[in-house]
């Protein structure tokens, strides 16, 4: 909860367990469209707490704003409910939440969508990257080779005269690009592959050459450099390996 706005979220929870209360001293024939919102609203909350440790979630949305999204998504869903089929459902309960569920969680993942950058795109095609499981890796490559192999890469044409024009453009948020590939590399490499690519090249810090990396690293052989330029290159394929297309789609 550091990371939240405690006040709220505790005045939240305190005016929602008042609500509760009094809608459940009601006969259930009884209850209005306001008190369906309200029993379910736990469900929200419920669905909110696990996409806010999500890998898309993190850094996006706080879990009152998850808890928002999912509401927005709630009162929507309790408008199209369908009661002759919940009625004729052999467990009207079950019925009533997984067609709620499904409607507040396509309701967080929207609001996930939209404020996770500024290109939009669109939700068919959010779902269908989603799909695909890490199946196919070559978004994922082209990424992680563009941000880390591209950088080892020499150009040798000196005959070419684009290659004598700088290029000063600047195609990611460096610090925020940095930060965020630091928590993949922690998430997905052993202690040695992570500190050989942050030191190499300088996620944190200075850029180390191969053989200042080897001495940090206690690597005293002869082929230290070509032990340190192997494990760099095992790091970076042990990442296209793990990481989801979805996680880096707002670099691509």
């Amino acid at each position: 909860m550091k990371k939240y706005n405690i006040t709220n979220y505790v005045r939240y929870k305190n005016d929602l367990a008042d609500a509760i209360n009094r809608v459940g001293l009601k006969n259930p024939e009884s209850r209005n469209r306001e008190d369906i919102i309200i029993q379910f609203m736990p469900l929200v909350e419920n669905i909110a707490r696990k996409f806010s440790t999500t890998q898309q979630a993190s850094g996006v949305m706080t879990i009152n704003d998850l808890i928002q999204e999912g509401n927005y998504g709630l009162i929507m869903a309790v408008d199209k409910i369908d009661w002759e089929k919940v009625d004729n459902s052999e467990d009207p309960d079950k019925t009533i939440i997984s067609f709620l569920s499904k409607r507040i969680k396509g309701a967080i993942r929207r609001g996930i969508d939209r404020n996770r950058g500024d290109i939009r795109i669109p939700e068919h095609k959010i779902n269908q990257i989603r799909k695909d499981n890490g199946k196919d890796k070559e978004m994922v490559a082209m990424f992680f080779n563009s941000v880390f192999l591209s950088v080892d890469e020499q150009l040798y044409n000196d005959n070419s005269a684009i290659y004598e024009i700088p290029d000063k453009s600047e195609p990611y948020n460096i610090e925020l690009l940095n930060a965020y590939l630091m928590s993949l590399l922690k998430k997905h490499l052993n202690d040695k592959e992570y500190e050989v690519l942050r030191l190499s090249y300088g996620l944190d810090c200075e850029k180390h050459s191969a053989k200042q990396v080897a001495e940090k690293l206690g690597i005293f052989v002869d082929t230290a450099n070509v032990r340190v330029s192997q494990i760099k290159r095992d790091a970076i394929n042990k990442l296209i390996d793990s990481v989801d297309k979805s996680q880096i789609l707002d670099y691509l």
